[in-house]
């Protein structure tokens, strides 16, 4: 599994913490250094089944600046959302975990962060 983080984050540091406990096989990608691209970004939100605004930080100064609380929520403006996550990372909502299943979760909570060390592919 992968675990995108921010290692500033409270949240990512709690999750790698757990996943250690949990005894987990995981990779680290410092998302703000390597930025994931558009096509990743893509193939994440499918594994997530959710959309780019489901997983945007609106309350991010690129997020005031860019006006992101205007944008259409819907498949017209689905790419344009996309672009504002892969040219400011920071908007990225944290940690993302990609489970070795094919899933992937949004693992703000401990119960989410043990339910992706739990998911092992076959």
């Amino acid at each position: 599994m992968e675990i995108w983080i921010n290692p500033a984050c409270s949240k990512c540091r709690g999750a790698l913490t757990l996943l250690d406990a949990e005894g987990a096989d995981y990779t680290v990608r410092r998302y703000l250094e390597d930025v994931p691209s558009e096509d990743e970004i893509r193939a994440v939100l499918d594994r997530l089944d959710l959309e780019p605004w489901d997983i945007t930080r609106t309350q991010e100064a690129a997020a005031g600046e860019l006006g992101l609380k205007e944008w259409a929520r819907d498949a017209s403006a689905r790419d344009r959302w996309i672009t504002a996550l892969a040219t400011h990372p920071r908007l990225i909502q944290r940690p993302i975990i990609t489970a070795d299943d094919g899933t992937a979760l949004v693992a703000r909570t401990d119960e989410a962060v043990r339910d992706a060390a739990s998911r092992r592919g076959q």
